[in-house]
């Protein structure tokens, strides 16, 4: 037999690991008790008294690609942080399910005409097996996906329970803060009793009015509605796009087709109601600041004024124009107004005919007419992405619409554009212009010969070509009622906000960028929506009895597509092909009787499945509610104490304990996550305030990809590496020389590693190691499958220490561990213990392998270090110490045993090494107790030769800092 017969080889890792992931599925050993319902298990739940712990990742999408390297880093952090606890003695919840739903499948459905189910469950089987193999330690039980029926009969309920819902601003909240969702019967209560008043005054009560004109009422309070809303249409895929879609230049990010802005008919979700809540609870969560900054900035929350700008001239149906700004000191400085393109005031400003004589042809846009040259303007501008028209730069575009309206600071007229840079989406969609102290507008008025007046006074060497956006005394900012000249921004702003207020020019107003979450898509592969129309076209939720509406099958998988250049088009959902699936009679319980409706043929956006699934995971079996109201406090409730930095006094909003996954997801999801958690707090179905008490940022993993002469990513694994002329590294691919860069792995840069690769020549263990030990786990690191060999032997060297490789047999001697290998041991579990605590497994690695070296210069291993060894290392790389544990002896995994713990006694150095200075310089060291007095530090520190020698004159003083430091001062 080979001496190496019993080596830890990567064929032997491969028999371990799979004969211990059979194991722990058989025994359920992951399994998390639930206090209720089918998954309560009262006596394993008195077992884990350590408390409770949910640890979640962001669910993943299956690919058909399947995982590579980069996307097991944080199902691996979440899995050591899991295994580390339950060793602590906790009920730890990890879970994992899949977001079924999405544009990718139905894409691969359209080409091939094989349904995007069929597609989708073939991805979870190849994703499912490449996750088992990684060897998690998943409650599998709780798996879900979002494509289940049974799992999106409860989407739609939580739609209906938003549709069904009003944000009552005055209601108290258990907070003592004011508003809060309210069921939508309560608000028909209220109208019914004549407690609130109706919209309109014409003395009619709730029960005079048509069901029509009911419905027009309560749709304007749902926070689910129908709506006409700006759109990114894309007549070439047939469907409108998110904004993340969208490419920077006005394109559809699959496809690269023409996209436009449309006024079409959408559901909205009023999530604006809730845009204080969700800026000010950031404060309540623990999660990077850089997060929270990306939150609140989407939110965009500023305080300013709303001022009103009349019109000039008789325009008929033309209110004055209102806009928003945070400065309104510098209303002074205002010469000209922009509109966005897309304002509903153009259409009613612009005249007919030829421009009026003295036009300044720079306003024109080389048209002969204000219409002409508008409707051209709106086109060009419908073609760009909302991101491309806020890109700064010089190049301003516009056009005049002929119109004017009136500074009520100066009584002056201003000129009326549109512009690009101005988007209906933020404030009013109409801006003041103020050159002098903003940027985009100096540029705008440079183009267009536009006055510029500065009304803050620039600090010195200030360049008299640019906007000063900086802070000083108001300048030019006075009128026969109001002198804000000489007085701060600040003070400035307060004066004038009382002015507007005083003489109806404007009030005091708060504003947000965030807008109502447009929540239609024209796909079929998507949850349908509970709602049905009536012949007067109002929408009517359905019943929860009728729960789930479920997906038919259609003839095409395609939304109907259209010329892309054909910007009037509309969309025609898949749906909508369904002729008796759309056209139904049903009784909807409301006392009408059997109706004919029509269903909606939009489905739900792929964020719906994703916005919920965690609460889902706490009670994946109970058919009867959402959640119980007993699992989701017990798992997600708020806490006695609130998160670290939290303000003083702050009430804990519960949540899911570590919640992980990439700041890509950091805005939207968590934000559409949080909005959906609050309707349901306050609608009382779940007692937490939010969805993710932590939130970890990972980072990624990065690996070399390469681009040929035409910029293109060409396959990483064909290049060929060779040596240049000038010594460094050169790449070709098919014998052409490439360029080589790093960048996320992934489809896209053609740089993919496969786990599967990394299992058959190392083993699930090693491949966790790796990733672990590459870096801080916030930070990206750099993937090299060459140094991967390094994290497979410390695994060999571990396995030696244990196990003879001849043999086979355990060599650990029985004999007890002698005090300076005690001493480093308890060291090791005292800092490992606070690494896996803080996430900081790339330092617990490196604690790990230096106390296994330290082991392996003994004689023999005892049996004590060898077992605490074992156990420390069994969060990181589960297989091999489940084998270990076994082979020294245990008869039970060891999942649930006690995580090694620290001897205090043993953490006390015995001595230290003591810096002797002279006049602040080094001139000696010497070894001295660790617990050594400052007399007796004192007294040898004189003893010393070098001291005395020093000090022959005297000595002026001597400062002890026992036991690291003495500084003597001679005379």
């Amino acid at each position: 037999m080979s001496e190496t017969a019993h080596r830890y080889t990567a064929e032997l890792a491969d028999e371990i690991e799979l004969a211990w992931q059979d194991r722990w599925e058989s025994s359920g050993v992951f399994n998390a008790p639930n206090p209720q319902g089918s998954l309560a298990d009262p006596d394993e739940l008195a077992k884990r008294d350590g408390g409770h712990l949910l640890v979640l990742d962001m669910f993943p999408y299956p690919s058909g690609a399947g995982l590579h390297v980069g996307h097991p880093l944080g199902y691996i952090a979440t899995d050591v942080y899991s295994r580390y606890h339950r060793m602590l003695g906790k009920n730890v919840l990890h879970c994992l399910g899949y977001d079924a739903f999405g544009l990718p499948a139905e894409q691969y459905a359209v080409q091939t005409g094989q349904h995007p189910r069929v597609t989708t469950e073939a991805n979870i089987v190849i994703m499912a097996r490449q996750l088992r193999r990684l060897g998690l330690g998943l409650d599998q039980r709780r798996s879900i996906q979002t494509m289940d029926p049974d799992y999106y009969r409860w989407t739609q309920w939580i739609f209906l329970q938003i549709f069904n819902s009003w944000y009552d601003r005055d209601a108290e909240r258990a907070d003592g803060g004011r508003g809060r969702a309210r069921p939508i019967s309560e608000l028909v209560a209220e109208y019914s009793s004549g407690e609130r008043a109706l919209p309109s005054d014409d003395g009619r009560g709730w029960e005079d009015l048509s069901d029509l004109e009911r419905a027009d009422i309560l749709d304007s309070h749902r926070l689910a509605y129908a709506s006409e809303a700006p759109v990114n249409w894309c007549p070439g895929l047939g469907t409108v796009l998110s904004n993340e879609e969208v490419t920077n230049d006005g394109r559809s990010e699959r496809g690269n087709f023409p996209v436009f802005k449309r006024n079409l008919r959408q559901w909205m979700m009023r999530i604006t109601d809730y845009s204080d809540r969700l800026a000010d609870d950031l404060d309540r969560v623990q999660w990077p600041e850089k997060v929270k900054a990306m939150q609140r900035n989407w939110i965009g929350r500023s305080h300013g004024a709303r001022v009103a700008f009349p019109v000039v001239g008789t325009h008929e149906g033309a209110e004055p124009i209102e806009v928003f700004t945070t400065r309104p000191d510098t209303l002074f400085g205002a010469t000209f107004m922009v509109l966005a393109p897309e304002h509903p005031l153009v259409d009613i400003l612009v005249p007919e005919g030829e421009w009026a004589p003295g036009t300044n042809p720079a306003w024109t846009g080389g048209k002969p007419g204000p219409q002409t040259a508008v409707t051209a303007y709106r086109r060009a501008a419908s073609r760009k992405s909302d991101v491309e028209r806020q890109i700064e730069g010089k190049d301003k575009t516009g056009v005049f619409t002929g119109a004017w309206a009136t500074n009520p600071a100066t009584g002056e007229q201003l000129p009326i554009f549109i512009a690009d840079y101005v988007l209906m989406g933020y404030g009013t969609g109409a801006i003041m212009a103020v050159p002098g102290q903003d940027e985009r507008d100096w540029h705008f008025a440079d183009v267009f010969d536009l006055p510029k007046i500065r009304t803050v006074q620039p600090s010195e060497g200030h360049p008299e070509d640019e906007a000063f956006t900086g802070d000083g005394p108001a300048i030019n900012s006075a009128n026969d009622s109001i002198d804000l000249n000489g007085k701060p921004v600040a003070e400035a702003k307060a004066a004038m906000i009382d002015w507007l207020v005083e003489r109806g020019h404007g009030q005091a107003t708060v504003s947000y960028k965030l807008r109502d979450w447009l929540f239609s898509r024209q796909r079929y592969w998507g949850e349908p929506f509970p709602i049905v129309f009536d012949t007067d076209g109002s929408a009517h939720g359905v019943p929860e009895s009728m729960l789930p509406i479920e997906l038919p099958e259609v003839p095409d998988y395609s939304p109907r597509t259209f010329d892309p250049e054909d910007a009037q088009s509309s969309p025609e959902p898949p749906l909508g092909r369904v002729e008796d699936w759309v056209n139904v009679e049903l009784d909807l319980g409301d006392g009408r009787g059997v109706q004919s409706y029509r269903r909606e043929t939009n489905t739900m956006p792929n964020w719906a499945g994703s916005c919920w699934y965690y609460l889902r995971y706490l009670d994946p079996e109970n058919r009867d509610e959402l959640v119980s109201a007993a699992n989701e406090e017990y798992w997600i409730g708020p806490r006695d104490s609130a998160v670290d930095g939290a303000p003083a006094g702050t009430r804990d909003p519960g949540g899911v304990d570590l919640y992980i996954g990439g700041v890509e997801h950091a805005v939207l999801h968590l934000l559409y996550a949080r909005f959906w958690h609050k309707v349901l707090f306050d609608l009382g179905h779940v007692s937490s305030e939010e969805p993710f008490r932590t939130y970890f940022s990972q980072g990624y993993i990065q690996a070399a990809a390469f681009r040929d002469d035409r910029g293109q990513p060409v396959e990483a694994t064909e290049v060929e590496e060779g040596v240049g002329a000038d010594g460094h590294p050169s790449f070709t691919w098919r014998g052409k020389p490439v360029t080589r860069e790093f960048g996320k792995i992934g489809k896209s840069l053609k740089n993919m590693v496969s786990p599967d690769e990394m299992y058959a020549a190392y083993g699930a263990d090693t491949l966790r190691l790796y990733e672990m030990g590459l870096g801080p786990l916030d930070q990206s690191k750099p993937w090299d499958t060459r140094a991967i060999v390094g994290s497979q032997r410390f695994l060999q060297r571990l396995w030696r220490n244990v196990v003879d490789e001849e043999t086979g047999e355990v060599r650990v001697a029985e004999a007890p561990m002698d005090e300076p290998t005690a001493r480093v041991l308890h060291r090791t579990i005292d800092a490992v213990r606070r690494d896996y605590d803080e996430l900081g497994f790339n330092t617990a690695i490196a604690r790990l392998i230096e106390l296994n070296n330290a082991l392996t210069k003994l004689d023999a291993v005892p049996r004590e270090a060898a077992e605490q060894l074992v156990l420390m290392v069994a969060p990181l790389a589960p297989h091999i110490a489940e084998e270990l544990w076994s082979r020294l002896g245990h008869a039970e995994s060891l999942t649930h045993e006690d995580f090694p713990v620290a001897d205090p006694a043993l953490l006390v150095e015995d001595s230290v090494t003591c810096v002797i200075q002279i006049k602040g310089k080094v001139r000696d060291r010497i070894e001295v107790a660790a617990d050594i007095s400052e007399d007796d530090l004192r007294e040898q520190a004189l003893a010393l030769p070098k001291v005395l020698e020093a000090t022959a004159g005297g000595v002026r003083t001597v400062i002890v800092r026992a036991p690291k430091l003495v500084n003597v001062v001679p005379l």
